[in-house]
């Protein structure tokens, strides 16, 4: 590609690196947490793994991990919340694992309405893929972290 005079044009350092930041998605649970992987330059979010909570916290060795490999911009975490808007039981664990999050990493973190993504997740699996029960219990909250961050990214990709 080359400009009006024919000199190469060169993309911008800094809008490529605007356009390709990756971020990570968690699916908090008391008992496990599941992580997707994304990137605005694709808009497209992939499950990552499912890490075990230990003594009903975070696994925060693994999680340290991830954010240490993938280096991403920002972390996004779903929140759950009853059909009125209002808390329910879990809503407080979730956004004190938010503040823990970026007190830990120091990156920005946006909380996604994640709206039966679990839920959504079994549906998937147990009805069009025909997981089995065991391995559903494995991999469904990798997926449900993948739903809520590919829903944060439709909504945040640059078009």
């Amino acid at each position: 590609m080359a400009d009006t005079v024919g000199y190469p044009v060169r993309p911008d350092p800094l809008q490529i690196k605007t356009l390709d930041e990756t971020y990570l998605g968690f699916d908090f649970g008391s008992k496990k947490t599941g992580v997707a992987v994304g990137h605005l330059l694709t808009g497209i979010a992939n499950p990552l793994q499912t890490l075990r909570s230990i003594n009903q916290n975070p696994d925060w060795e693994s999680i340290g991990k991830l954010v240490k490999e993938w280096r991403p911009a920002g972390l996004v975490v779903g929140i759950s919340r009853q059909s009125d808007g209002s808390d329910n039981l879990i809503t407080p664990r979730m956004l004190k694992f938010c503040r823990q999050l970026e007190g830990r990493y120091h990156l920005p973190v946006y909380q996604q309405d994640e709206a039966l993504s679990t839920f959504e997740a079994k549906q998937l699996l147990f009805e069009e893929v025909n997981v089995s029960a065991t391995k559903l219990w494995a991999v469904q909250d990798q997926l449900a972290a993948q739903l809520i961050l590919q829903t944060w990214l439709n909504d945040n990709t640059l078009k």
